[in-house]
């Protein structure tokens, strides 16, 4: 009854009964009381991951888009049969969603391996997932075509747009300083999200659906569709179609992301004014395939690659804006000259193939070109020094130029929650040109790396008019956050990084321009300070947690386990 030669469908990956040939009878049967006809039982099956969540508002729309699949796959003669995995919305998560990308990613990546399909549709689009489900499936190295779920509409405030969640970051700012009542920050709230989808600007979400578009891993011209609009619907049946033409191609996650896509992603994070979370993501889908990232070569590229997207929270627009603009094609038919154009995409065709055609209209206000950039150097800028040896992330075109250059005292807050107690204190000694720290919220720490680098400015502060102040930290922002704020600094104080070592009243010298973050303590103090210094790495002793801990790496790494990488760190 098998065929061992070609498998297919339904005979790929036999349960393990000691007779193959009972396996796929038994098999059939079950398939067949759930009323598949045999004319279906015999078609290639494309497994659809379907990341529907009550608890994830960005996938309401996720029961539809796999409906739409299935109209796909069913017209080219496939046999769709979706799934479920483990779905990862945001601001419903404790401690953080990222501790739980890597989790989804493994969800994502056995149940690939472990079912029969031919290809498979990932479904999902909430930050932290696009990159979970390309991780698992680049892993698993199937012929693989990633659907997102979409950008929502902008709402309306008093005759403002409103896109979650820069303009959720802006008004909270102005409620904590005073200059708007608890009744008009309950109408924002009610205003903020009115559509589902995922965050209306150029945040972490949108960042990884372009860049998913950059490594070919989407159909072209896919990534920035409205959740709501219609073309999202039939992009996802487009999919559907697309799948098992990808599967005969043979066109799996290691024939598309390759060291020159990667590169090209990096161009388009850059262009884009994308999120920081970004790096930390592409970092670690790269990894998965042996590819390494090298935050200097980021510098290399950040330097000659302008921003060209005008877009909060970088700039003024939303996604809808950018879709509606011209949208991934044009910007990257602006590209051309900074990307390698031989790169693959999931349709067979080329990079220079895809672009070939000239867009039927460019709106030049949100969509700039190489010679009149929005901004001339790359969004995000990688520092190093003795503060972050292994690196620090900085969004640039989020931060106010007035600060590239600056020494200021650090007022150190030795984790989350004495950043919660301490920060709006009357007796806060702080003034504006101080630089803050917050210590222990890197991967290992017990707050697992949360979007906490957004750190308030100072209640008083905020009251006397300052709405941007140095910030450092070794945790993350959200992609929809702004302001002149450090991340990602590695190693981390969990592990004596030296981060964990700054005192308040230190001096700290940052600098874009020879892309720095210094301590300026001498060496024989640090030293000292390491010796009687107490680490705040969490300690779980059972359960997901404690395998997170144990095997989560550092953020030049992509905060990834060491041991899903091809290569693993020594």
């Amino acid at each position: 009854m098998s065929n061992d030669d070609n498998p297919k469908g339904l005979s790929l990956g036999l349960t393990n009964y000691g007779d193959k040939d009972f396996s796929l009878y038994l098999r059939r049967s079950f398939a067949k009381s759930m009323g598949y006809s045999d004319e279906m039982l015999d078609r290639p099956i494309v497994g659809i991951v379907n990341t529907a969540s009550g608890y994830n508002n960005c996938h309401r729309g996720v029961p539809e888009l796999v409906a739409a699949v299935k109209r796909g796959v069913l017209a080219t003669g496939g046999l769709p049969i979706d799934f479920p995995t483990i779905s990862l919305g945001e601001v419903f998560l404790n401690p953080t969603s990222l501790m739980f990308r890597n989790l989804m990613s493994m969800d994502t990546e056995e149940m690939i391996r472990a079912q029969p399909m031919d290809a498979v549709v990932l479904v999902g689009g909430c930050d932290k997932t696009v990159p979970a489900q390309l991780m698992g499936a680049a892993s698993a190295d199937l012929p693989t075509i990633q659907l997102v779920t979409g950008p929502m509409m902008t709402g309306r405030h008093e005759g403002q747009r409103l896109g979650a969640c820069t303009d959720c970051r802006r008004f909270w700012a102005e409620f904590r300083a005073g200059r708007i009542d608890s009744k008009e920050i309950g109408k924002i709230e009610g205003n903020l999200a009115t559509t589902m989808g995922t965050c209306a600007v150029m945040g972490t979400a949108s960042t990884m659906a372009c860049i998913a578009e950059t490594l070919g891993m989407t159909l072209p011209g896919t990534a920035t569709i409205p959740a709501v609009h219609a073309d999202r619907l039939r992009a996802a049946e487009a999919t559907g179609k697309q799948v098992l033409e990808t599967a005969r191609l043979g066109l799996t996650p290691s024939k598309l992301i390759t060291g020159y896509s990667v590169e090209n992603a990096l161009r388009v994070l850059l262009a884009l004014g994308g999120s920081t979370n970004g790096i930390l993501h592409l970092t670690a889908l790269a990894g998965r395939l042996g590819i390494k990232i090298s935050l200097k070569r980021l510098n290399e590229l950040s330097d000659t690659t302008p921003v060209l997207i005008n877009l909060k929270p970088t700039g003024v627009g939303y996604m809808e804006d950018f879709h509606a603009a011209g949208g991934m094609g044009t910007l990257l038919r602006e590209l051309q000259p900074l990307l390698h154009l031989d790169c693959q995409t999931i349709t067979g065709e080329t990079m220079r193939q895809r672009l070939e055609d000239s867009p039927d209209y460019v709106d030049r206000t949100i969509i700039r070109n190489l010679e009149e950039p929005f901004e001339a150097v790359g969004g995000l800028v990688a520092l190093f020094g003795n503060l972050a040896p292994g690196g620090a992330i900085l969004k640039r075109s989020a931060a106010d130029p007035n600060l590239f250059e600056h020494t200021g005292r650090a007022v150190v807050f030795e984790s989350l929650e004495d950043l919660a107690d301490r920060i709006d204190c009357d007796d806060l000694d702080v003034k504006a040109d101080d630089i803050l720290i917050l210590q222990n919220a890197g991967p290992k720490s017990h707050a697992g790396m949360p979007e906490a680098g957004y750190i308030p400015i100072p209640k008083k502060l905020a009251e006397a008019g300052v709405k941007d102040m140095v910030r450092i930290s070794d945790c993350r922002m959200s992609g929809t956050a702004f302001g002149t704020i450090v991340l990602h600094v590695t190693p981390e104080a969990a592990i004596g990084g030296a981060i964990g070592l700054v005192r308040t009243g230190d001096e700290i010298s940052l600098s874009i321009s020879n892309k720095s973050l210094k301590l300026n303590v001498s060496n024989a103090v640090l030293n000292q300070r390491q010796k009687d210094s107490l680490l705040h790495q969490a300690t779980p002793d059972r359960g997901y947690a404690k395998l997170y801990v144990d095997h989560v790496t550092q953020a030049d790494l992509g905060a990834d386990f060491d041991f899903l990488m091809a290569s693993p760190p020594e």
